[in-house]
């Protein structure tokens, strides 16, 4: 499977949505449309907004490329104007550059959106991160199995009691009762959000004769999917040696680890 789901991640791929899909500036709105599609351009591990040009509120100005060249997965921290489709820019309002008129047949007249461009409302509830992918999901299980947490030989949290979070295309991710981490916590200033899960705040931790910033996080209120790790912490495996029933797992590899690490720097 993981395969096939990465061969499909080379096409451009896209999916209608029932749902009225609207954009905003301010107080105008910029995007009503009931015909939105979700638009994955080749590489990209998140989706966009589509939406038929006569959705979209003004003239569609043509706008200079900026695209730039990234090698491997489109994470979300790569900014909408790298495209990997065919395609031209436009101008969307007032912000240059924020629709993309694809040169697809199957797409013809539809335009992708910046997501970071506008305010988004899917009926009538506000949309962050980026549109949620209907073929992504977050599965969260009770573990009485015995985890625990080594960087360079310190033991810095080990449990009895974790949360197995198992999400679409990411590494699985284990989640502490905070009085079962040993190594004090230092909140950092850093914040994040997924659609998925919620808005994370990230802490960081001195073990190993080393600090590791940003190694650790939270989901202080996490959205429905995700409320059994509402408060718990979790580390990146890719920073860290995680040893399940006394076994060492490998550290997460392949392309969307190696996008995290591009991203978060892990």
């Amino acid at each position: 499977m993981q395969h096939l789901i990465s061969e499909a991640r080379e096409l451009l791929r896209h999916h209608p949505i029932e749902r009225r899909v609207r954009a905003k500036l301010g107080a105008d709105t910029i995007v009503d449309s009931t015909r939105a599609m979700l638009l994955w351009e080749p590489r990209r591990v998140c989706p966009s907004y589509a939406v038929p040009a006569e959705d979209i509120e003004g003239e569609l100005a043509a706008a200079p490329a900026t695209n730039g060249h990234v090698d491997g997965v489109l994470h979300p921290g790569i900014p909408f104007a790298v495209h990997t489709a065919e395609g031209e820019p436009v101008t969307v309002g007032d912000r240059a550059g924020a629709g993309f008129r694809l040169a697809d047949e199957d797409l013809a007249g539809y335009v992708a959106l910046d997501f970071e461009a506008f305010d988004w409302l899917e009926e009538d509830e506000q949309i962050f991160g980026h549109p949620r992918d209907p073929f992504h999901r977050v599965d969260v299980v009770r573990s009485s199995r015995a985890v625990q947490v080594e960087v360079d030989g310190e033991v810095v949290a080990e449990t009895t009691s974790s949360r197995m979070l198992f999400e679409t295309q990411l590494p699985t991710r284990f989640y502490w009762p905070r009085e079962d981490v040993r190594a004090e916590l230092r909140p950092s200033e850093s914040r994040s959000y997924c659609p998925y899960k919620g808005r994370a705040s990230y802490w960081s931790l001195e073990a190993g004769g080393r600090l590791l910033e940003d190694v650790g996080w939270t989901y202080e209120e996490p959205l429905p999917d995700a409320v059994k790790i509402a408060g718990l912490v979790a580390f990146w495996d890719e920073q860290v040696d995680v040893f399940v029933d006394g076994e060492r797992r490998g550290r997460p590899g392949g392309a969307i680890s190696a996008a995290l690490k591009d991203e978060f720097g892990v």
